[in-house]
Formats: structure tokens, C-alpha cells, sequence
């Protein structure tokens, strides 16, 4: 009978016409006018706290009854008869009825509290009278687990591994959970199977062989099963590697390659430094004459180019690392010379397009002003230099003027002037140089006109 449920649904009608019809192999189980749907296949659940069933079904024609039917089976086992419900009445097993709820005519089950041997499939059967009977029925798989407690990781050596030589195994260990599948992640993000890193048949179990500097970083097991997934604290092994990329630099002078040009009169400072873990020990050692002196321990180093015995000095810096047992070392020269026209030059580059345009500018403006004012005082000074020039006898005895005299005495060179007062009023004098003289010096506005006698030939011989 169970295999007739599971595979096919049976109908049978008034008529005696029987119906078969093939089960829907995904979440819906129908007969005709019957379908019986469920959420998910498979359900999981949590030992220890109670687990819903949920299942829907439908119909389309009258009903005079409806049963209800949840059966329970193992693999290799035959179902068990949980409980049934004909309409709104409930027919449990007696061995069950505590630990299955139904409330019909809905069909969905309460399993509380929920233990391992709950694990199984669930058969519900739902059978409809009516002019005929319809059934249709559907199977949900429930699994059990314990959710997972937090992981913990412990590596090997706790003391760490030096670099190319030494291999770290990380193990990671769970308290409590079924099912558990780990996942080993670095930095966030998962971490595969290479040729320095493997696992154990079940991933709980880290080798880095051998450990390089790139293996630092931080390390977290995740562990996960149907029910929850917790994150190990980060971890982060101890490796020791270097000296790497080992170099000096100062804060003054000019580097070209290995080589320093200092300023005689400078003192500049050296710093030595290279990628290593432990930090490593730094030694200056300085040639000269075929032989060599340690001179500094640390890694900053101070010469001062006046206190140089040479203009070209040789140094060594030496760094060691005690715990790899590697050591690295760079050389360079310190030439002692005078560099301030590249100094110079260097501010020269340095210079902003700003600054340039500003200079610019400020010089097209001081000669602009420069030419305004030479235009504007020329004409005073050739007026002056004119004036000066001329001699005392082109000029007339008459220095006022009426317009009465004679018109004969008007004749010669007149000068209008315009002198500035206190109330803004223009005056005029007369020409005359010592009038011209007297207001030397004060800003004054004139024009020079020269009134000059002529007489015809004729009326010339009659007045003689």
C-alpha cells in the first residue's frame, strides 16, 4: 500500500471508473480535482525544540468527508501510523499522542519536542468522499541536529616558524554540533588547496608547508551544518622572514642612484631600513684606505660634512636578522661638495605657474605706470626747456596788457598759464620769463602762442 501512495494516486468514482494518475515529482501531489502541496522536501529541525509541518491541500468537488493520515518511516523500514483525523475529529496512537499535534481539517503536524530518532520521512494521506473518493498524498524528509557551538583554533608551533624552513598546523575544535563541515579562511576569504597548503579527510585540520611571508595574515575556521554556522576568533600564526628590500635614505643632500652630494657645512642624517620580523639589528661601517671600521650601531646614522676628512666618503649599512640567521647590506658614497646653484635650480622648478604669472603681471603694471607718468610730465619739460632757451629779446617790454595801448606794442610771445588755487578757480597771467620763473616748481598747465607783426612793403617805406 505505502508504494501505491508514494508513486501513484488512486481514484476511484461512483461510476466504478477507476483513474490513475502519475505523482508530481516536485512539491505538489495530486488526483484530478485533489492536489496536496507541501513547502520543501526536506525539513530541518533542532533537537530539543519543536518543528512545524506545514502541508496545504485543495479540491474542487462536494465533500461529505475528509480523513487525514501522518505516517512515519525509516530507511529499510515499514511506515508507522502516527495519527488520522476523519473531519474534525482526531484518532491518535496511543504511543505518539503526546509528542504529534494535528488540528484538522487542517493537515499540517507539530512534532514537539523533536529528538534524533524523529529523523525520517513523513507520509501525509489525504483522502476525499464526496460522489467518489480522491486521494493524494505527499513525503517530507526531517533531519535532527544540534546546533553548532563556537569553534576554537590552536596552531603549532605556538613559538612560530621561521620562513622556508618551518611548517605551522592549524587545528580547529568544536565542542558541540552535527554534521559540522568546516571552512578555513584567510583574511575573510576562503582558503584552497595548494602546493604549500592541505587538509584532513574533513577540513578541520590546516598544513602550511613550508610557512613564507606571504602565509601571514589572519586565519579563522567557520564551521556550519543545516541548522547554524559559527566563526572561530582570528588567529594569526607567528612567521619570521627577512631582511627584505633593504635601503638608505636622508633627509638632506642630493641621491642620485647610490650616491649622496652633501653641502660642505651640512649635517645630514641616514636612516636604514628593510622589511623584516623580528625588527632587525642595524650596523654602520665606513671604508676608507682598503679597510673597514664599524662606526654606529642602530639604524639612524649622523655625518657632518665638516668633520670629513675626505670629499668622498664610502658607508655600509648592515642589517641581521638573529632569529631567520639572514643578514642583507647596501652600500653608497657621500660625496662632499657645494650644491647650491642645484639648489637653486631645483627652487627655480619648483616654482608655481601662479607665482610666474603674478610676476608678470606685476611688471607690465609698473611699467604701464612708469609710461603715464613720463607722458604726462614731457611736455611740461620741453615747454620749460623752450622757454628757457629763447632770449631776453624776443621778448616785448610790455608785461600788461589792456587792449587799449597800441596794437603796435602787442606784438610777441605770450604764455597762458593755470594755476591751481585753493577754490578751484583758473587764473591767468601774463607772458613774461620772470612771471614764468616765479612759479617754478608748482604744477602748472600753459600754452605758449607767439603773436608776430606784419607789415606790407609798402606802408614799411612810407612809415620810414
Amino acid at each position: 500500500m505505502h508504494s501505491q501512495w508514494v508513486e501513484c494516486f488512486k481514484c476511484r468514482s461512483s461510476q466504478r471508473q477507476i483513474f490513475t494518475s502519475t505523482c508530481n515529482q516536485y512539491l505538489t501531489g495530486s488526483c484530478l480535482g485533489l492536489k496536496v502541496t507541501v513547502p520543501s522536501y526536506t525539513v530541518h529541525g533542532i533537537r530539543g525544540q519543536a518543528l512545524y509541518l506545514p502541508v496545504h491541500y485543495g479540491f474542487h468537488t462536494p465533500a461529505s468527508d475528509i480523513q487525514i493520515i501522518w505516517l512515519f518511516e525509516r530507511s529499510h523500514t515499514m511506515p508507522k501510523y502516527l495519527l488520522g483525523s476523519v473531519n474534525k475529529s482526531v484518532v491518535p496512537d496511543l504511543e505518539y499522542q503526546h509528542k504529534f499535534t494535528m488540528m484538522p481539517p487542517n493537515a499540517s503536524l507539530l512534532i514537539n519536542p523533536l529528538q534524533f530518532t524523529d529523523e525520517g520521512n513523513y507520509i501525509v494521506k489525504v483522502n476525499i468522499q464526496g460522489n467518489g473518493t480522491l486521494s493524494a498524498s505527499q513525503k517530507i524528509q526531517v533531519t535532527v541536529d544540534d546546533p553548532v557551538m563556537k569553534p576554537m583554533v590552536q596552531f603549532h608551533p605556538a613559538s612560530g616558524a621561521v620562513e622556508y624552513v618551518g611548517n605551522i598546523t592549524l587545528t580547529c575544535q568544536v565542542e558541540g554540533g552535527t554534521r559540522l563541515v568546516y571552512q578555513w579562511r584567510k583574511s575573510g576569504k576562503p582558503i584552497s588547496i595548494n602546493s604549500s597548503h592541505s587538509f584532513s579527510p574533513q577540513n578541520n585540520t590546516l598544513w602550511i608547508v613550508p610557512v613564507t611571508k606571504e602565509d601571514i595574515g589572519n586565519y579563522t575556521c567557520l564551521v556550519s551544518n543545516p541548522v547554524s554556522e559559527m566563526e572561530s576568533d582570528i588567529i594569526m600564526p607567528t612567521i619570521y622572514y627577512g631582511p627584505y628590500g633593504l635601503q638608505v635614505n636622508s633627509d638632506k643632500g642630493l641621491k642620485v642612484g647610490e650616491v649622496f652630494t652633501v653641502d660642505l657645512g651640512e649635517a645630514v642624517l641616514f636612516d636604514c631600513s628593510a622589511d623584516s620580523y623580528p625588527p632587525n639589528t642595524y650596523s654602520w661601517i665606513q671604508r676608507s684606505d682598503n679597510t673597514t671600521h664599524v662606526i654606529k650601531h642602530g639604524p639612524h646614522l649622523e655625518v657632518a660634512s665638516e668633520k670629513v676628512a675626505q670629499k668622498t666618503a664610502d658607508y655600509v649599512c648592515c642589517a641581521y636578522n638573529n632569529i631567520t640567521g639572514r643578514r642583507d647590506e647596501t652600500r653608497f658614497t657621500v660625496i662632499i661638495t657645494s650644491v647650491g646653484l642645484e639648489k637653486l635650480a631645483q627652487r627655480g622648478k619648483s616654482l608655481s605657474p601662479l607665482a610666474s604669472i603674478t610676476g608678470i603681471s606685476l611688471f607690465l603694471i609698473i611699467s604701464m605706470c612708469l609710461l603715464f607718468l613720463w607722458k604726462k610730465y614731457q611736455p611740461y619739460k620741453a615747454i620749460r626747456q623752450k622757454l628757457e632757451g629763447r632770449p631776453e629779446s624776443e621778448y616785448r617790454k610790455a608785461q600788461t596788457f589792456s587792449g587799449h595801448e597800441d596794437a603796435l606794442s602787442d606784438f610777441g610771445i605770450y604764455e597762458f598759464v593755470t594755476f591751481p588755487d585753493a577754490s578751484g578757480v583758473s587764473r591767468m597771467s601774463s607772458r613774461s620769463s620772470p612771471a614764468s620763473d616765479g612759479v617754478t616748481g608748482q604744477d602748472i598747465h600753459g600754452t605758449i602762442y607767439e603773436v608776430i607783426q606784419h607789415i606790407p612793403e609798402q606802408q614799411q617805406e612810407n612809415t620810414e
